[in-house]
């Protein structure tokens, strides 16, 4: 099978398309015949080994070759202890511990995907795995009629975030470049902010801050919130990381704020919900641009240098 690998840490050029074996399923696994799969910020951290924790497994090299979790395909092989899925079912899910998605095949959990439903094309399907998961548990730690900001909302997560809390009655602002400012708005943001122009932190307050792409300082974060507002890191740097877990303890314990980390659930129960609501049509898609596998590292690029605006999407084979 074809298969985009790396096997250093470092920029996009360290990948390259190699022909490998088909792998074979373990008795709880299933083996995916790869239709779609998007580009997640997880991806280009296991590329490039940065934030530190992108290396937790294999601190000195990568510990899969092949990346890409968010997977949509059909089931070519299953496993001896697998009962709820055949051969043939149109599967997606997010396949982040194992990866393989940037390839012909790839081998799964059984646990970790859901069937498809036939009015989800496998490239809309493959944007929401992780993205919905995250969109999802996000919005729900607001409650109808209260302010949220998303910071990093242009991407594949916050273009899915934003119209969730619309639709839960939820006031958004979304903080990203200005060439995104306009998408969020068509995505339904109140107000939306360029991070470049003006410090979000200054604004507000806010109840509820989502960081998709966190960097500053605690004090910085605090300042957003209002009294008993929530503030939830999601991606960002080490630094910002270690500073949530120890200081922004101590200064939400004496602000009555709360400053912390979202710890994402992962599986079916967590994203189907985003589908549900894109077959409802209160949702929808956002795809920026489509890509054929050979073409990964310069998506990958796209991705990483935050040129996307929504979902990245490589098309494995046709649909």
């Amino acid at each position: 099978m074809r298969a985009v690998v790396y096997d250093r840490y470092g920029s996009a050029a360290n990948l390259r398309l190699e022909e490998l074996p088909t792998p074979e399923p373990g008795p709880r696994d299933v083996l995916i015949e790869v239709v779609a799969t998007s580009i997640n910020l997880s991806d280009w951290e296991a590329l490039t080994g940065r934030p530190g924790y992108a290396r937790i497994g294999g601190l000195f090299a990568p510990r899969r070759r092949v990346l890409g979790s968010d997977i949509a395909g059909r089931v070519a092989a299953v496993g001896s202890d697998v009962a709820e899925l055949r051969v043939g079912d149109e599967v997606y899910g997010d396949n982040l511990q194992l990866k393989g998605g940037f390839a012909e095949y790839a081998i799964a959990p059984a646990s970790m995907l859901a069937v498809k439903p036939a009015g989800l094309s496998f490239a809309d399907a493959a944007t929401l795995p992780q993205s919905g998961a995250i969109a999802v548990q996000a919005v729900a730690r607001a409650k109808p009629g209260e302010r949220m900001l998303i910071n990093g909302a242009g991407g594949g997560t916050g273009s899915l975030a934003i119209q969730l809390a619309k639709a839960a009655g939820i006031h958004v602002t979304g903080v990203d470049t200005a060439a995104k400012l306009d998408l969020m708005l068509e995505l339904g943001a109140d107000d939306v902010i360029d991070y470049r122009a003006a410090d979000f932190t200054r604004t507000g307050p806010y109840d509820v801050v989502i960081d998709l792409v966190a960097h500053r300082s605690v004090f910085a974060y605090r300042r957003a919130l209002a009294p008993g507002g929530r503030y939830f890191m999601v991606g960002g740097s080490t630094r910002a990381l270690f500073r949530l877990l120890t200081l922004g303890t101590i200064v939400g314990m004496l602000s009555r704020t709360r400053l912390g980390v979202l710890f994402v659930r992962e599986g079916p129960a967590h994203f189907t919900p985003v589908a549900d609501s894109i077959l409802n049509g209160d949702v929808r898609v956002r795809i920026d641009s489509i890509h054929p596998l050979e073409n990964v590292p310069s998506a990958l690029e796209r991705h990483g240098e935050g040129r996307a605006l929504g979902k990245i999407v490589v098309a494995v084979r046709d649909e």
